[in-house]
């Protein structure tokens, strides 16, 4: 028998927050397909070629653990997606929501994934179709110093979603590294802790007065904003 290759495979998945989840996807620009609560819970949303549907949740999910479920959208440039998504937040929250749930984690330039956290702690991974199949964990070994520290960070923000363990490798790269590493490297460093701390729910006057102290060139300055997904948070 002939089997047409014409399918189309959506994810489902499980919600526990009806009314959060409407309002997050709303407000980044998702269309509402479907909006069924009974007899059984059941979500659509649509935005371009993507589609979300959502499904009751089982019993003692718990979205503060972040590993309710998720789903891969593959894209040839993930660097519009995330500002497109970016800028909804702004404009619905005033703010790029960057903590908690639901949230959008941050883009480095040149990185090749980026998630969103739903209200139920499932993440949305948007990823490059042509990201390489071999990724450098932990560092490259062609760097050194604050630059090596900074490449770390990156691998555990942007693939293992560790900003604890990221915040923790820049405080102390910074410490050990700060005084002989360029200043870009040092305002970089500095301006991804102010960006973890407010994840982290940390104070953040510190990284930002150091930051501000350093003399940075105008091309400097625009990297250095381009680091961070909020680059209001930055005084530069």
């Amino acid at each position: 028998m002939h089997v047409p290759a014409n399918e189309t495979m959506v994810p489902l998945l499980p919600c526990v927050a009806p009314d959060e989840t409407l309002a997050f996807w709303r407000a980044l620009g998702f269309e509402v397909t479907w909006d069924q609560r009974r007899p059984y819970l059941y979500l659509a949303f649509a935005w371009r070629s993507v589609d979300i549907h959502y499904g009751r949740a089982a019993k003692g999910v718990d979205p503060a653990e972040e590993t309710t479920g998720g789903c891969l959208v593959m894209v040839d440039e993930v660097a519009p997606y995330h500002a497109a998504f970016v800028g909804k937040m702004r404009g619905a929250y005033g703010k790029v929501l960057a903590k908690g749930l639901p949230r959008i984690t941050r883009y480095r330039p040149g990185a090749s994934r980026f998630t969103i956290m739903d209200p139920s702690g499932n993440s949305v991974v948007f990823i490059q179709r042509d990201e390489p199949a071999e990724l450098e964990y932990g560092g490259s070994t062609e760097l050194t110093g604050l630059a090596k520290v900074l490449d770390n960070a990156r691998i555990l923000r942007e693939f293992k979603e560790d900003d604890l363990a990221a915040f923790r490798a820049l405080n102390s790269g910074l410490r050990r590294h700060g005084e002989t590493a360029p200043a870009r490297d040092r305002a970089l460093a500095l301006a991804q802790l102010v960006e973890l701390a407010t994840a982290l729910g940390r104070p953040t006057d510190e990284w930002a007065r150091r930051l501000r102290e350093l003399t940075l060139t105008d091309d400097e300055r625009r990297a250095v904003r381009a680091s961070v997904a909020d680059p209001e948070l930055l005084d530069l």
